[in-house]
């Protein structure tokens, strides 16, 4: 399956009062390499082994293979992942058609705060709500797999 996204910064917490559902999300990473990464999710009482590809030119298109998992399989291959495991809250906001995936980043990445939107096609357009910040789709640094190794409190003056 193909996976297409772009990611932003959020400006402020408005979208809390928008949200429609909402779940804590841990996640770390088997594998970090720029080919391809090999991530293991706890979402609630959910759990998930998902590899992504190597993103298109525009970085907005890449290969995504997702399968559910058990809490326990989750468990023991987090203590398998390289170092940095990811903690945040997920929001699901709807905005026209479209529904958008804020990321309230805790532990290392605190501070951090990163909107997602699914799209059928790369150029597909979308309405963008107020508290939408600058795109940085592409911007390998906002990548959850990056942030596991280079959190948002280590950048100094970015």
């Amino acid at each position: 399956m193909i996976e297409i996204e772009r990611k932003f910064l959020v400006t402020s917490l408005d979208f809390i009062t928008e949200k429609s559902n909402s779940y804590t999300i841990k996640q770390g990473f088997l594998n970090t390499h720029p080919e391809r990464t090999v991530r293991v999710r706890i979402k609630d009482k959910s759990a998930f082994l998902t590899i992504k590809g190597k993103p298109n030119a525009s970085h907005r298109s890449r290969f995504e293979w997702e399968k559910q998992i058990t809490i326990t399989e989750a468990e023991n291959l987090l203590k398998l992942c390289e170092r940095g495991v990811i903690d945040k809250t997920r929001y699901e906001v709807q905005s026209g058609s479209h529904t958008f995936e804020i990321d309230v980043f805790e532990g290392d990445n605190k501070g951090l705060t990163i909107a997602e939107v699914e799209l059928s096609e790369e150029n597909e357009t979308f309405l963008k709500p107020d508290w939408l910040g600058e795109e940085v789709t592409g911007d390998t640094k906002y990548y959850n797999s990056q942030l596991s190794k280079t959190p948002f409190n280590t950048w100094i003056n970015d």
